[in-house]
This record gives structure tokens, C-alpha cells and sequence, in this order.
């Protein structure tokens, strides 16, 4: 797994502060890997999701850091979305 997807993990992990999340979702960091965050956390993982979010890497650290708007990040077509919408808007109050 690489660096960037272990920094997610991690980051990812810091912003939920030991909340769960119900459901399942998937990031795709593109050229990098994938990871899952479910009612057990966040992990590298490529499982099944109930959504998928699809991003390059400077995308997905941006939106981590704050500096981009999941929201306007999907409209803007830097970040796609395949499933569950309702879960990814629900995702993005947590990014937030």
C-alpha cells in the first residue's frame, strides 16, 4: 500500500475521532490504492462499498486538508461517485 494511502488512513481515522460511520465507503486514490471506512473504522483496503469515491491524489489531500469542498470537488469533476449518493453526502459533512 502506499505512503499516501497510509496517510489517509491515518487522517481519515483523526477526523472521525472514534465515531463510526454506518455504512460503507470506498475511496479510490488514483495510480495509489483504496481504502474503506465502515462501522470499524478506516482501513487500506479495496472491499465492496456501499459508494465509491474516486479521486487523484491531490484531490483527495486537498479535500482532507480542508482546502477543497467535497461537494464542489464532485462538481467540478475531480471527484466521481458511484453508488449510494445519500452515504457520499453524509461522507462529506464528516470530511468537512
Amino acid at each position: 500500500m502506499s505512503d499516501i494511502v497510509n496517510a489517509a488512513v491515518a487522517a481519515l481515522t483523526e477526523k472521525l475521532g472514534g465515531d463510526s460511520f454506518d455504512g460503507s465507503a470506498k475511496f479510490v486514490i488514483e495510480d495509489e490504492g483504496a481504502l474503506i471506512i465502515d462501522s470499524d473504522g478506516v482501513r487500506a483496503s479495496d472491499d465492496e462499498a456501499d459508494v465509491t469515491l474516486t479521486a487523484d491524489a491531490d484531490t483527495f489531500q486537498s479535500i482532507l486538508e480542508g482546502d477543497t469542498n467535497p461537494t464542489a470537488a464532485f462538481m467540478s469533476g475531480k471527484l466521481s461517485v458511484d453508488g449510494d449518493m445519500g452515504l457520499a453526502m453524509k461522507l462529506g459533512s464528516v470530511l468537512s
